[in-house]
């Protein structure tokens, strides 16, 4: 890295029993160039203090609350260069804007906000800050997915016409949040998620589609719902799509398909080869080519030296080897850490390193997830367009 030292960092949330913060944590350590050394875990201080002890952290430096962490952080000498933010939802923006103003790095997980008006609030901040923002939307620190990227990219499909991709998991099948698990409780609630499906795996599949085709989202149509009853949150979403270009597409994401794990799935369609990628055989990519055609179908696999240059970096073990869930987060976190490194030490960072989706694209999911709702209300088509501030 441009630095001498590894990426000093502190977290908000992850606390004891928390799902995300653990997977967070892992992946930032994975690399060996981020150091965890500070945290508020808990809107609790003992449970806080907890967390701390559990990672073996200095005591003084956890906190009984994020506001206290960013101001003592930003006075020590030997302060955090970036927060990691594992919250709920609803926290996400006064803890961003928080340790933003006091110039800090920030790597959040997402939805980024829970209203568009605080998502373009933190793309001014941090355009004003001259600082990075990364979104850990980890699907697309896949080296299959950087590889289906490229392809596009080359104009191995040709001109794009059809993106299909789906979400269907099945874990609120039943009403989780009403027997004591602590996921189920706070994303099903709407004061601290904000949005239920759509903002949980819907900005996924946004997210994914936008990233290797590199195309924006212009009208849709949606179908917004909760089937569970008495549940108060979005669960279930078909969304017909049109993109730039007239590209048509289909996007639908569910927590209410029975027997389903998480099978995150993409498939592009071009007028000469289309492709496929799916999360839980993520170590594999399908270039689908024309039946009537002379060409044999391709499968990319994961650690090939055929692989484009660009998806290169972010491949860590040899072929016959996969990489999962916790690496492509951790694809993330190595990006933003030498993005930091390189704005700490005053230069460009690598181009692999500014690969890391942005604020701008954390406005842009919470956009889709309004803008959904808003045509899922109308029961009608609308102008699904828009450009954060920044870009």
């Amino acid at each position: 890295m441009a630095l001498d030292r590894n990426i000093r960092y502190g977290m908000v949330g992850g606390g004891p029993g928390a799902f995300i913060g653990a997977v967070h944590r892992s992946a930032a350590a994975l690399d060996g160039e981020m150091d965890l050394v500070a945290g508020a875990f808990s809107s609790s201080p003992e449970k806080s203090k907890e967390q701390g002890d559990n990672l073996n952290l200095d005591p003084e430096r956890v906190y009984g609350s994020y506001e206290e962490m960013a101001a003592e952080e930003a006075a020590r000498p030997d302060g955090i260069d970036a927060v990691s933010i594992v919250t709920p939802n609803f926290l996400h923006y006064d803890v961003a804007k928080t340790f933003l103003d006091e110039g800090f790095h920030v790597i959040c997980d997402k939805p980024m906000t829970t209203t568009l008006d605080n998502a373009e609030d933190l793309c001014r901040r941090v355009e004003e800050q001259d600082v990075v923002f990364a979104l850990t939307h980890n699907y697309s620190g896949y080296p299959l997915v950087k590889q289906a990227r490229a392809l596009v990219e080359q104009g191995r499909l040709g001109d794009l016409r059809k993106i299909v991709v789906e979400y269907p998991q099945g874990w609120l099948n039943r009403r989780l949040e009403e027997k004591g698990n602590k996921q189920a409780s706070w994303r099903t609630d709407p004061d601290k998620a904000g949005a239920g499906a759509l903002g949980d795996i819907g900005t996924h599949a946004e997210q994914l589609a936008r990233y290797v085709t590199g195309l924006s989202l212009e009208r849709m149509c949606a179908d917004v719902g909760t089937v569970v009853e008495g549940r108060g949150i979005d669960d279930d979403a078909s969304i017909l799509a049109r993109y730039e270009g007239g590209v048509r597409g289909l996007i639908h994401f569910s927590q209410i398909s029975a027997g389903e794990e998480n099978n995150l799935r993409l498939r592009v369609y071009g007028t000469e080869a289309g492709l496929d990628w799916q999360q839980e055989d993520p170590h594999r990519l399908t270039l689908l080519t024309d039946i009537n055609g002379d060409k044999p179908q391709q499968v990319y696999s994961h650690g090939r030296a055929s692989l484009a240059d660009s998806v290169q970096p972010f491949i860590r073990t040899p072929q016959g080897h996969p990489e999962g869930f916790i690496e492509a987060f951790a694809n993330i976190y190595r990006s933003a850490a030498h993005a930091i490194a390189a704005h700490e030490a005053g230069e460009e960072p690598e181009s692999w390193a500014q690969d890391y989706p942005t604020v701008q694209d954390g406005a842009i999911g919470v956009h889709f997830i309004h803008t959904a709702l808003d045509s899922s209300e109308k029961e009608a088509w609308v102008d699904a367009s828009y450009s954060p501030p920044g870009i």
